[in-house]
């Protein structure tokens, strides 16, 4: 996890690397790229007013879609419109990841092209559940007497604003439609001033139907042109509401056939974008692809839907957002499995995995990762029932704010379980400003306080070389005495005395391993038998990996097998530096998992050193020869089953 010397100098890291991190800050972006892993199609289906609604479809791929609900409605037109009906609906991720804005023109068709006012806004926190406000831009907002309709809102977040910007095209009466914008108030339930005017083609003409996307700091405007020859256009702005757009006169529309409602996302993962539009002549949509938003390919016959779609939006969405999605309205029978691995959304590294018998719940304590050059300062724990679903239960310690002697480089976390004077205690062990330090808690979830003071401070005696840091703690089931391991180029140990947070005088040692041994010590118990488990190379290569040994001790001397390779990575499905470990039981069965850390899939690999500290947390299956040996763990893409 760590570096042996600061002075290494990085290799330049490529815009894949970039787009991983908060640029400005270098700290982990609110949804990594590496999660997004699906795709919600938000779209209604037709003019009849029950087709005008709110439905869901999904993708794994970008390319083949599925509705859900049986196609029929997720959101009820009748409880959020004042019409009775929605169309053009458009979903907005937010800045914090985790809020989901949503616009829709409130209309029924029936009542004429010309009858609507409103728009709706609504928001939500897991795509299930929505709040809702209607907006009547005639009755809000003086001078609209002659206001004709509202059509097709869509929201972005202007950065140079810090605000939502809702941008929706209307008309006057005796005029074209424009293109205007109002920024919504922070509860996003309506809008903050009147709407101004944000873009009208040169030629004066009519336009509807805006979606925005930026790109390398440019903002591409698509739009239909209403007059003269219907069709998409684009036009490009380096800031929002300057006025000063660059036109391109060009169609970018790839038919003949009468188009409306584009809409353009970028593919997971990938530089290629999607730009869709509905042939609503044809009842279809039509897909072309792009690399530059200028010139376009038709991808017709690569995409499949069971359902046809009016004017709507696709957002990424990661493997949590599907799940949740599809626990509510089903999972599709051809939509492809799933896979598990990594377990954890974001980017985590030396993962640590306890059982608690307080809870009955599984619990994993790793590095928050994703900051440049391990500069972290706050640990977070996960838990679980199942090994596959994991629940973010937020920070457990905060180094800046709850540690004065190490404030800075929290990394590698270990835990024990233990029951004292009959009440479950939870010792932490954690890593700060390179010293060993822990802290204590009730519960396995905090909150944890810390003692006050490193419990590991220096090197110990005779080791010239290495950190003091990746601790492991182990109580041997044969005596009930708990061990302290740490050590980076080196493998140390110390008897914890009955305290837990001190370490008994006289019992420090250190362990011969091999030129192998790098980092990251892991203790595991087996039929009288003792296992360590460490890493090997830099968690900046992608041949890192686990080695382990055996021993008659929790203290050594290790045998080490000829072939002692726990897990390492497998190129021909791009993953790579799989390593530093903590191993799991399952309650009274011999039944073992690996929890391990490698470079986030498929983008760290193309980071260069940054890949060391953009990694991602998996598990897979850990198992033993007949003879006690380890089987090597295969990693994989699928995970684990979900446990019964």
């Amino acid at each position: 996890m760590k570096k042996l010397k600061f002075s290494l100098v990085f290799l330049l890291l490529t815009s894949t690397f970039l787009q991983a991190q908060d640029k400005a800050k270098g700290v982990p972006p609110a949804v990594a790229d590496k999660d997004l892993t699906a795709y919600l199609f938000v779209y209604f289906i037709g003019n009849k007013v029950e087709e005008e609604a709110v439905n869901y479809a999904v993708s794994q791929d970008g390319y083949h879609y599925y509705s859900l609900n049986g196609n029929k409605p997720v959101i009820d037109s009748k409880a959020i419109s004042s019409t009775g009906g929605v169309r053009d609906p458009h979903i907005l991720r937010g800045e914090d990841g985790k809020t989901f804005y949503m616009v829709l023109t409130d209309m029924t068709s029936s009542k004429g092209w010309d009858s609507n006012r409103a728009m709706v806004l609504l928001k939500s926190t897991d795509l299930v559940n929505w709040k809702s406000n209607i907006v009547n831009i005639q009755t809000t907002f003086s001078g609209n007497e002659n206001l004709k309709r509202v059509w097709a809102p869509q929201t972005i977040y202007d950065a140079k604003a810090g605000k939502y910007m809702i941008y929706f095209s209307m008309q006057h009466a005796g005029g074209p439609d424009k293109i205007y914008y109002a920024y919504a108030n922070k509860d996003f339930t309506a809008l903050e001033g009147e709407p101004k005017l944000l873009f009208v083609p040169k030629s004066g003409n009519a336009c509807i139907d805006g979606d925005i996307i930026e790109k390398n700091g440019e903002y591409h405007l698509f739009y239909k042109t209403e007059t003269n020859t219907p069709g998409i256009k684009v036009a490009v702005t380096k800031d929002l509401t300057s006025g000063n757009w660059i036109e391109n006169d060009n169609y970018l529309q790839q038919t003949k056939d009468g188009v409306e409602g584009s809409s353009v996302f970028k593919l997971n993962n990938s530089d290629e974008y999607i730009l869709m539009y509905d042939v609503y002549t044809k009842g279809r949509y039509q897909f072309t692809k792009t690399k530059d938003l200028e010139n376009f390919s038709v991808i017709d016959n690569d995409i499949s839907m069971d359902f046809n779609p009016r004017h709507g939006t696709i957002l990424p969405i990661t493997r949590s957002e599907l799940k949740r999605i599809t626990d509510k309205w089903g999972t599709p029978e051809k939509f492809p499995k799933v896979n598990h691995n990594p377990v954890l959304e974001g980017y985590y590294a030396d993962p640590e995995i306890l059982y608690s018998n307080k809870t009955k719940k599984y619990y994993i304590y790793p590095t928050s990762d994703g900051f440049n050059s391990w500069s972290g300062y706050y640990f977070k724990t996960f838990s679980s029932d199942n090994l596959v679903d994991w629940k973010d239960e937020g920070v457990i310690l905060d180094l800046k704010k709850e540690v004065p002697w190490g404030n800075r480089n929290a990394w590698a976390p270990c835990i024990v379980e233990k029951k004292i004077k009959g009440k479950y205690k939870y010792f932490y062990y954690f890593t700060a400003a390179q010293k060993v330090g822990v802290a204590v808690s009730d519960n396995p979830t905090g909150p944890f306080k810390d003692s006050g003071k490193a419990i590991v401070a220096q090197r110990p005696e005779g080791i010239k070389d290495g950190q003091e840091i990746d601790p492991d703690v182990f109580t041997d089931p044969k005596t009930g005495k708990s061990y302290l391991y740490w050590g980076n180029m080196y493998m140390a140990v110390a008897e914890l005395n009955p305290d837990m947070v001190s370490l008994k005088p006289n019992t420090q040692k250190i362990i011969a391993v091999n030129n192998s041994f790098r980092e990251g010590t892991y203790v595991i118990y087996r039929n009288g038998k003792y296992y360590f488990f460490w890493s090997e190379d830099d968690t900046r290569s992608p041949k890192y990996k686990v080695r382990y040994g055996i021993s008659n001790s929790p203290t050594g001397p290790l045998e080490i097998p000829e072939n002692n390779i726990v897990i390492q990575g497998k190129p021909d499905e791009e993953i790579y530096a799989t390593g530093h470990n903590s191993v799991l039981q399952i309650p009274n069965k011999d039944e073992w998992y690996i929890v391990y850390h490698r470079f986030s899939y498929p983008t760290g690999i193309k980071m260069g050193d940054a890949g060391g500290f953009h990694r991602e947390v998996c598990i897979d299956k850990l198992e033993f020869n007949a003879d006690g040996t380890i089987k090597q763990v295969v990693p994989t893409h699928k995970g684990i089953e979900s446990l019964k």
